[in-house]
């Protein structure tokens, strides 16, 4: 049943909206496995983006499951759940011309490819896809588990935690990301200067 007394305007085009606040939205989507670096990088990348005058912001897989998705569990189902509203709102800020940032494990294929989908699904007939950047964070399996921050992986070695994705989970690593870093050869400064060159090479990014 449709609803009533809501009429559809139209609104300004995205390219509108890119050339007035001067900047192109976009999805920066970083995978990876707990405690390979991702909101650390985000969290810097962010950071070094407003520095540079540029609209960003980060959506965190702690902070979004403390609001947005604090009804979901951890089974198959909810994760991807989770990540099906997560790439919905990326989608929006991206549309408002914002960069967004996200940094969730994303453990499976699809749900990173249907997050890509979703961004290449236009509004309005003419209008380029939403750019959809995978970002890699590959570490390995012993590394993240030495870092442990929160003694997740311990407790998940002890059997405390179900379902936890490199243990008792599996994580399925992108064929092919659009970038790749690797936290444990290369500092955060490397890493966000890297994904920084990458953004300006394909034109993303314009540096001041």
């Amino acid at each position: 049943m449709g609803h009533r007394n809501i009429t559809w305007h139209p609104s300004l085009s995205r390219d509108e909206r890119n050339r007035l606040r001067g900047q192109r939205g976009l999805t920066l989507w970083l995978t990876g496995l707990s405690a390979s670096g991702k909101s650390t990088i985000a969290t810097a990348l962010e950071q070094h983006l407003l520095h540079l005058g540029r609209a960003a912001y980060r959506l965190d897989g702690d902070n979004v499951r403390f609001g947005l998705n604090k009804d979901l569990g951890f089974s198959e189902k909810d994760r991807n759940e989770n990540i099906r509203r997560i790439s919905e709102v990326a989608k929006l800020f991206a549309d408002a011309s914002t960069i967004a940032i996200t940094s969730f494990i994303s453990p499976y294929r699809a749900d990173r490819d249907l997050a890509r989908e979703l961004h290449a699904a236009t509004s309005s007939a003419g209008e380029e896809p939403i750019p959809f950047v995978e970002i890699y964070v590959d570490v390995p399996l012993k590394v993240a588990e030495e870092r442990d921050p929160k003694g997740l992986y311990k407790k998940a070695r002890a059997g405390e935690i179900k379902e936890f994705t490199g243990i008792s989970a599996p994580y399925e690593e992108p064929t092919n990301p659009d970038i790749t870093i690797k936290t444990h050869q290369n500092s955060v400064e490397e890493c966000v200067a890297q994904i920084t060159r990458w953004l300006v090479d394909k034109s993303y990014l314009k540096l001041p």
